[in-house]
């Protein structure tokens, strides 16, 4: 390649950074809206939040008319190393931009305690996300970013967000970018937030130009950037970008073989971020993955789910009967490269639709406890071609059942018991805060042996102060009693329970606006009426 040849390509490379930074600076004196920049820790969002600094640091200090802020989202089961890299470097930007008397602010934004991933996990019981149900992306993502942005736009009538997207990530997000955007127009509309606009300044960029942005313009608070794409260096690096839009949040992608990801991410089959930090010598993360790998093996394991879904709702899952090794067999569907499973049709009890409700009451079967009772539905269905066919079906899978929840938290306490972080000896991997939470909902659904206290004292050895308020209503023996009445007079325990959570909920009020219908939705759940 000639030396001419050379010095164009460093000369365009050069040119697409000042057109980016000459944009910003016209878009940044167009109006008064305050700007919101996502911060990932990732090369592209790094991109973006050097750029915006650089350009308002050329700029003159009557120009720096508004805030930029500058957030970054805390899932609270970010991968260790990482939230601690995006802590100091949130801290160094805000110290260099008083510095140079820049109107920079730096946020972490994080999920409310009640909607935390682990409060989900083991006080609601939800099952580990995967690619058909990753309710994790809203609650832990896009929620908390989206209240900060929203609580700006009641400050400031409308904001700008500026992201690190790239229409060359994907044939998806380029698509997308495309379609949000109005010709001739800087800003795109926000799809999901009123009054919230999206500005993506390296938008045009490709892979090429980020690393060489990055690698010839040393950070301007000090950070390393070639550590950063010393990160990247593994095949399995990726990132996990902040995303503050539900529209895109398919388009965004798993995060799971991401170096920016959560350390618990089970929406991939094998999380080859941590594996890659064990690998590189950080072998103290060695629990974490082998809990992480644990509780996406537990995911679809019909011992330790309900059987019916969160509202009480039973449904049925098709199965098919195929022919082998000489007998009649039920194949379990399974997800994506995994090997199909069989399970003899022998080993199941075939119980006509009809009759299931019969069935469960005279064996009395409790669907929301860990035995699999191996039902088999049996129905008839008239196909397209007006045949009767006859289906099979198992009953559908709900929240994880509460010996689970039980089990996850003290494997989880274990793990963080032995786990050895280098830079923080009182590494959390479960706050206390949250445990409070997912205590307060296990009373409500039944639970009133209290068993948070005593499994936090049994594994980390300590004492909390647990609220006095929030112990159940009975001890023991009442509970008890509670029981035998129940058996006696044929009352679902689990049903009465919920039905005194509710009204002591309810205690104390001149006005009880919602009482019945919470009682209403208790009586009304499908399991009870089959």
């Amino acid at each position: 390649m000639s030396a001419g040849l050379i010095s164009d390509l460093f000369t365009n490379k050069l040119n697409i950074v000042q057109e980016a930074k000459t944009q910003i600076k016209i878009a940044y004196k167009m109006d008064d809206r305050p700007w919101v920049v996502g911060y990932s820790g990732g090369k592209d969002s790094t991109v973006v939040v050097q750029l915006v600094f650089e350009a308002l640091s050329e700029m003159k200090k009557e120009e720096l008319h508004k805030k930029v802020y500058i957030i970054s989202s805390d899932t609270l089961v970010e991968t260790p190393l990482i939230i601690n890299s995006i802590n100091q470097t949130l801290r160094r930007i805000q110290d260099e931009a008083l510095n140079r008397d820049l109107p920079f602010e730096t946020h972490k934004v994080k999920p409310k305690v009640d909607q935390s991933f682990w409060v989900n996990i083991i006080g609601r019981g939800y099952p580990s996300p995967n690619q058909q149900f990753r309710w994790c992306t809203d609650r832990l993502k896009i929620d908390p970013a989206n209240q900060f942005v929203t609580d700006k736009v009641s400050s400031f009538g409308e904001v700008v967000m500026v992201l690190g997207v790239r229409e060359d990530e994907s044939t998806t997000r380029g698509n997308v970018i495309r379609s949000h955007t109005v010709e001739g127009k800087l800003f795109m509309k926000h799809t999901t937030l009123s009054n919230a606009f999206v500005y993506a300044p390296i938008r045009t960029f490709a892979l090429d130009d980020v690393w060489d942005y990055l690698l010839n313009h040393p950070s301007p608070w000090g950070d390393d950037n070639f550590d950063l794409h010393r990160l990247y260096q593994d095949s399995s690096s990726g990132e996990c970008p902040l995303i503050v839009d539900k529209s895109i949040k398919e388009s965004a992608g798993s995060c799971g073989n991401s170096r920016f990801g959560c350390w618990v991410c089970t929406v991939v089959n094998e999380d080859k971020a941590l594996t890659g930090f064990i690998q590189s010598g950080h072998d103290w993360m060695k629990p974490l993955l082998d809990f992480r790998n644990w509780l996406a093996s537990i995911r679809d394991d019909r011992t330790k789910r309900m059987k019916y879904r969160m509202n009480g709702q039973v449904y049925f899952k098709e199965v098919k009967i195929e022919e082998k090794d000489g007998k009649k067999q039920v194949l379990i569907p399974k997800k994506s490269s995994r090997a199909k499973h069989y399970i003899p049709v022998d080993e199941y009890t075939i119980v006509q639709k009809n009759d299931l409700k019969t069935y469960v009451a005279n064996n009395n079967i409790d669907l929301s406890n860990k035995i699999d009772h191996k039902i088999l539905v049996q129905y008839e269905e008239e196909s397209l071609d007006g045949q009767i066919v006859t289906k099979h079906a198992l009953l559908g899978l709900g929240p994880f059942n509460l010996d689970t929840r039980k089990e996850i938290l003290e494997k989880l306490l274990m793990a963080q018991k032995y786990l050895q972080h280098p830079d923080d000896p009182h590494y959390e991997l479960i706050s206390v805060e949250e445990l409070k939470a997912i205590r307060k909902i296990w009373f409500k659904t039944g639970n009133w042996e209290d068993s948070i206290p005593a499994i936090y004292e049994n594994i980390i050895g300590l004492s909390y102060d647990w609220e006095i308020d929030d112990r159940p209503l009975f001890n023991k023996e009442q509970i008890s009693d509670l029981e035998l009445l129940c058996d006696q007079y044929k009352i679902d325990l689990k049903v009465m329970k919920k039905l005194i959570s509710i009204e002591k909920d309810y205690a104390g009020y001149k006005v009880r606006r919602g009482l019945m219908e919470e009682i209403g939705k208790t009586l009304k759940q499908d399991y009870l009426h089959l």
